[in-house]
């Protein structure tokens, strides 16, 4: 275990189950979630204790085992819910083995997947009724129970909530299979899809053991308070969105859910949010939406000198972020205080931005397959570009390095079991006990890790040099008007040029430069690229521009599906 830095004093369990009986005997009367429930233009709120929560996982469990569900695996696929989070910790605690869908999987993926993890159930939202219908008469997959979470209008399904209510007959008559379902925590506990297409995707086993160490490690490191309100934004079905509300829900947390990407702002002031864990892409651009406000009412000078001041009165302990950035801070709700980022890189600039306001800004590095969290910053800890130091029981090292820079390997009690029925797979990428990431990278003096880009996603040049596409991309990044980025080598006869497709932000040239025509346009960002260029070696020159208002296509966690970006443009 590192110990290089001071880590909290807290308690450590092998299971989900220990971990969520802990926290329900700790803080019976917190609320463990609200739900925000529109009935026409009425909105009703329900608070949801821990002891309530405690009582709902043990009348599902009884319910889904007095299904025959015991030991089976149980597929769950929908928006962000108490009902999500509910049917997972009923699985996790005693039942049998989760498997979350993606939200997004068309029909036919979704079909896939039953099929490649042998599920026996599903739980559903009630918009994939039509689906399930479909599923059902097509009988191509095991299926033998379809639960549908939030609605029991349609007879052909089971009603998630009335099996709460015969679950609970259950034990009160005295079933106590549930309770005494022995969990083993090195035996398979969830199968997670890695993005991808769904026949490419690879599936996680994660067992609870994998699953509760990173949630004992990010306790050793992260300080989250039992008056915390967490924004459960991060899509469940992804492993950084699973393992962060259970860890929430490990300190006594209140967890509210996010009506949708435009209504964020608005969810932080509603809740009155003081934690959050999201992707960068977010962070950017709500940094650059306040950014530019500042710009235009012509106080960048002025908070520029605020945040020279702050960080000098810093260094004598004395801090007063919170209250000359007020203005800014309330139009995150003014109550935020911290923010985990992950998933992809973040804009040093962004996260450096955000510390200086006084909202603690860290960056975590994982994969699917580490449960998922390798490496992170922590208070106090914080190096800027850095994604941290290994979490306590890590071990980092970087394989067959190259000026210091090597693909990222790890060992821990977190990484996976393997991949589903794909032992060559598995072979691959798990050797002697080391977890080859396919990420590169570098460790410093100081032991803090630091992402150089994706081994495949390396450009390499007739001329045999290397680039790195995210480097470059950081840079273009920063340029006002780009929402989105990608670098990439464009086939030209038997070599590559390298280009760039951007994204631009409609809202921002609308407002700056309303009058240029498309060709005007295109000429602005090409002096900016060409400024750019002049920063760096010539093999590293930008030398075709790709320039769009439509989104990227993106994975359910708004990282750019680089590969068919890439493809797509190749074709044109």
């Amino acid at each position: 275990m590192n110990n290089k830095f001071k880590l909290n004093k807290v308690e450590s369990f092998d299971t989900i189950k220990d971990y969520l009986s802990n926290s329900i005997k700790k803080y019976p009367k917190n609320n463990a979630f609200i739900i925000k429930n529109k009935i026409g233009k009425q909105i009703k709120y329900t608070n949801i204790t821990y002891e309530q929560f405690g009582e709902d996982i043990q009348n599902l469990g009884a319910a889904l085992i007095n299904l025959g569900l015991e030991g089976k695996r149980i597929a769950i696929i929908g928006k962000n819910s108490y009902e999500w989070v509910l049917t997972y910790s009923s699985i996790l605690c005693g039942v049998g083995i989760a498997v979350p869908l993606d939200k997004g999987l068309q029909e036919d993926e979704i079909i896939m997947s039953i099929q490649r993890s042998k599920a026996d159930a599903i739980v559903f939202d009630a918009e994939y009724l039509e689906i399930m219908y479909n599923i059902k008469n097509k009988k191509n997959t095991n299926l033998k129970h379809y639960i549908c979470m939030n609605s029991e209008k349609d007879i052909e399904y089971l009603y998630l909530y009335n099996l709460i209510e015969k679950g609970k007959k259950y034990i009160e008559s005295n079933d106590r299979r549930f309770q005494n379902h022995k969990i083993d925590p090195d035996e398979m506990a969830t199968i997670i899809f890695t993005s991808g297409t769904t026949s490419s995707a690879k599936a996680v086993m994660l067992s609870n053991r994998n699953i509760a160490n990173n949630i004992y490690n990010l306790n050793l490191t992260e300080d989250v308070y039992e008056n915390d309100v967490n924004l459960a934004f991060l899509p469940l079905h992804h492993t950084f969105g699973s393992t962060a509300i259970l860890f929430f829900l490990t300190n006594g947390v209140t967890n509210v859910f996010c009506d949708g990407l435009r209504h964020i702002q608005e969810n932080l002031k509603e809740y009155k949010v003081t934690v959050f864990v999201c992707v960068p892409l977010l962070l950017e651009a709500m940094y650059k939406k306040i950014m530019n406000q500042v710009e235009k009412q012509g106080k960048s000078k002025l908070i520029k000198i605020a945040k020279i001041l702050s960080r000098f009165l810093l260094k004598f302990k004395i801090d007063i972020r919170r209250k000359i950035f007020k203005q800014i801070l309330d139009e995150l709700g003014g109550n935020i205080r911290f923010v985990i980022s992950g998933a992809s890189a973040i804009d040093p600039e962004v996260a450096k931005g955000f510390n200086d306001f006084g909202i603690l800004t860290v960056q975590g590095y994982g994969l699917t397959e580490t449960s998922p969290v390798l490496s992170g910053e922590r208070k106090n800890c914080i190096k800027n570009g850095s994604t941290g130091l290994p979490l306590p029981d890590v071990e980092i090292k970087i394989d067959n390095p190259n000026n210091g820079i090597g693909e990222i390997i790890a060992k821990g009690p977190n990484i996976m079991l393997g991949y589903y029925e794909m032992e060559d797979e598995t072979k691959k990428v798990i050797k002697d006990g080391w977890f080859y990431t396919g990420d590169l990278g570098y460790i410093d003096k100081d032991g803090y890790l630091f992402i150089t880009g994706r081994k495949k996603n390396v450009i390499v040049l007739k001329n045999g040099k290397n680039i790195y596409p995210e480097e470059i991309e950081a840079l273009i990044v920063k340029l006002p008007y780009v929402s989105e980025v990608i670098v990439f080598g464009k086939e030209k006869d038997d070599d590559l040029i390298l280009s760039v497709k951007i994204v631009y932000d409609e809202e921002y040239i609308k407002d700056n430069y309303a009058n240029l025509s498309d060709e005007e346009l295109r000429d602005l960002i090409w002096k900016d690229i060409k400024k750019i260029n002049k920063t760096m070696p010539k093999y590293k020159y930008i030398k075709n521009l790709i320039i769009s208002k439509d989104p990227m296509i993106k994975t359910t966690t708004a990282k750019i599906k680089r590969f068919e970006e890439i493809k797509k443009e190749n074709q044109n």
